[in-house]
């Protein structure tokens, strides 16, 4: 079923969607290495988000009952669902990136170039495939952890694929029903079966956008290992935070604060040697099609106060001075 062909109804509206940027819950440079201590504050500060009504003296309910690494007891206590009540939550979608996991196996056998018919690229889809719902697990159980209800959803499982690298067809169903139920879907970025090339790599950026049409959040979300969109890569010398991007009606963009003189509007950006999904160009491009759609999108560094402000949807009305990050807007 096409899923630009499916029509989405909600009795309650969905708030939020987040994408947890790679590099912002992986360690990038090590192979299939989780950032543990930033996962976890992510993890915390989206419990805060999504249940404003939840107080410090209640306690965390956890959802995980599986065994951690090095530990010989369930993390979990299930009496503690018998005496507590539910708290209400928000409506929220996360969508995860691969950051260490997974993009290794794409190119070093060339998975996002197609080819299945090639036994090389066949093992590279399965052992893509393998690292990056390896990664969803884990970002599922650290929600389950703070009592977020998280259901891991692979879009090659729930029927996704492309055509020439743009989603040919999504099962939006699957994820419609597990919000009407309660659950938070988990999503993330996959290898996928693609109609002319015969596979390839669906980022979670491309995801995000996809389901911020039909699902229609009051804002969106980007967590990631920096503080917003440089004028150029923010490790090099005088770069500088862009505060504010307008998107008009055509697409385009342009940087309205701060005023940067001698700028043309494509802002430099870099791509990790392995890196199959675009980097940061491409999450500026996706960024700035969710805005063409009347949604606001908070681009702001992970497990930061800045972070969990745009998740609780303060900057909605008005952006804070001291408020660290890159507000990409519609404008008419």
């Amino acid at each position: 079923m096409k899923g630009e062909k499916q029509e989405i109804h909600h009795t309650k509206p969905i708030r939020c969607i987040v994408k947890l940027g790679g590099a912002a819950i992986t360690c990038k440079n090590e192979l299939e290495k989780i950032n543990e201590e930033n996962l976890d504050i992510v993890s915390s500060q989206l419990r805060q988000a999504m249940m404003p009504g939840w107080s410090s003296s209640m306690k965390v309910l956890g959802m995980d009952w599986s065994k951690r690494h090095g530990e010989s007891e369930v993390s979990g206590n299930i009496e503690d669902f018998v005496h507590n009540a539910n708290v209400d939550s928000s409506r929220f979608v996360v969508v995860h990136g691969a950051g260490s996991f997974g993009h290794f196996q794409a190119s070093k056998s060339g998975v996002h170039k197609g080819g299945l018919d090639q036994s090389l690229v066949k093992a590279g889809f399965v052992a893509t495939r393998i690292s990056v719902t390896t990664l969803n697990l884990e970002v599922v159980r650290a929600l389950a952890r703070e009592g977020i209800p998280s259901i891991g959803m692979s879009p090659f499982s729930c029927g996704w694929s492309t055509k020439e690298k743009n989603i040919a067809s999504a099962d939006l169903a699957v994820v419609d029903k597990a919000i009407d139920s309660g659950f938070i879907p988990v999503l993330h970025g996959d290898a996928v079966l693609d109609k002319l090339q015969g596979c390839s790599i669906l980022s979670g950026d491309v995801i995000i956008r996809h389901l911020a049409a039909h699902l229609k959040p009051e804002y969106v979300v980007f967590l990631t290992d920096v503080f917003g969109v440089y004028d150029r890569p923010p490790t090099e010398p005088n770069a500088v935070l862009l505060r504010e991007i307008a998107v008009g009606k055509d697409g385009k963009w342009s940087v309205v604060k701060p005023e940067l003189q001698n700028m043309d509007k494509q802002v430099q950006t870099t791509v990790a040697a392995h890196d199959t999904t675009g980097g940061m160009e491409t999450k500026i491009a996706e960024a700035a099609m969710i805005a063409r759609l009347g949604i606001d999108v908070y681009i702001v560094k992970a497990a930061t106060n800045h972070a969990l402000r745009a998740l609780s949807g303060e900057l909605r009305d008005n952006i804070p001075d001291d408020w660290s990050g890159t507000v990409i807007r519609f404008v008419s």
